[in-house]
C-alpha cells in the first residue's frame, strides 16, 4: 500500500472497502491494521476503511523521533486534506482515542462521529512505569522488547529505547483536555470500554458523556483495555459501533 507525503513525513496506511471513510487510529504501542485486525471484515464491506501508522510507528518514516498526541491530530487532518475526505467517522483506540478527541476538538467541521476505545479523554498512565526500558531490560523482558524493534522500524531506525521514552512521555501527557474542550466537542461520540479496564473506568466514561453534549458510553462485559481484538469480544463491539456509525450517517 501507499506511503504518503503529509507534513513533512512519508506517512504509511491501508486502505480497504468502499463507502463512506472511516479513519482507524492505533494506540500507542500498535500500528494500524495491527491495531484492528478484528474489525476489517465487518467494517469494509460498507465503509472505505484507513489505516495509518501515526508519526513514529509501524512504517511510517520520518527524519525525527519526536511525536504527541497532538501532531498525530494534526497529521491526520493533513492525511484526509491528502486524500480530499472532507469528514470522516473516526474510531481511535488508546492513544488513537485521544487522538480522535483533538481532531474532533480542533476541526470539528471534519468529523462525523467519533468512537473511542479505551480512551475517556483523560491521562491514564497507571502501569506506565513497567514499560521504561531500563526496566524492561532489567526485568530482561526480551518478547516486548523485540516486538518493538519489530512493529516500528521503519520509523524509529532500530531506536527502540527512545520510541519508548516519547510513548512514555505522551503517554503521561495526554489528552490534556479540560471540561471546557470537552463540552465544546459537538459531534456524536460514542465511548466503549472493557468491564476490567483500569485505565478507562465507568466513572471515566460517566465524566466524558456528562461533558461532551451528543454522546454515550458502552460498558463491555468481562473485557479488559483491548475488547475489540480477537479472543475478546469484537463481535460485540463491531456491532455496536456500527450501528452507531450507521445512526450518525
Amino acid at each position: 500500500m501507499p506511503y504518503l507525503p503529509c507534513n513533512g513525513i512519508d506517512l504509511y496506511y491501508e486502505q480497504l472497502g468502499i463507502g463512506s471513510p472511516v479513519l482507524f487510529l492505533h494506540s500507542g504501542f500498535s500500528r494500524g491494521l495491527l491495531a484492528f485486525a478484528s474489525q476489517i471484515l465487518d467494517f469494509q464491506t460498507s465503509y472505505a476503511c484507513y489505516y495509518p501508522d501515526f508519526r513514529g510507528h509501524g512504517r511510517t518514516r520520518s527524519d525525527s523521533l519526536e511525536w504527541s498526541t497532538p501532531q498525530h491530530a494534526e497529521d491526520m487532518i493533513a492525511f484526509l486534506d491528502q486524500l480530499d475526505i472532507p469528514n470522516v467517522h473516526l474510531i481511535g483506540y488508546g492513544m488513537g482515542g485521544g487522538v480522535a478527541l483533538y481532531c474532533a476538538l480542533n476541526h470539528p467541521e471534519r468529523i462525523a462521529s467519533l468512537t473511542s476505545i479505551g480512551q475517556c479523554g483523560f491521562v491514564a498512565s497507571a502501569g506506565s512505569e513497567e514499560f521504561e526500558p531500563e526496566r524492561l531490560l532489567q526485568t530482561n523482558n526480551a518478547a516486548f522488547i523485540q516486538s518493538m524493534e519489530e512493529r516500528h522500524r521503519d520509523a524509529h531506525r532500530g531506536d527502540w529505547q527512545t520510541f519508548l521514552r516519547t510513548k512514555l512521555k505522551d503517554w503521561r501527557s495526554y489528552p490534556q483536555l479540560t471540561d471546557d474542550q470537552l463540552r465544546a466537542i459537538r459531534c456524536p461520540s460514542l465511548f466503549i470500554a472493557g468491564e476490567l479496564d483500569e485505565l478507562a473506568p465507568e466513572a471515566d466514561m460517566k465524566r466524558v458523556t456528562a461533558l461532551i453534549p451528543d454522546s454515550r458510553y458502552v460498558v463491555v462485559p468481562g473485557g479488559s483495555h483491548r475488547p475489540h481484538m480477537n479472543r475478546e469480544q469484537p463481535v460485540f463491539v463491531n456491532d455496536t459501533i456500527l450501528q452507531f456509525i450507521a445512526d450518525h450517517s
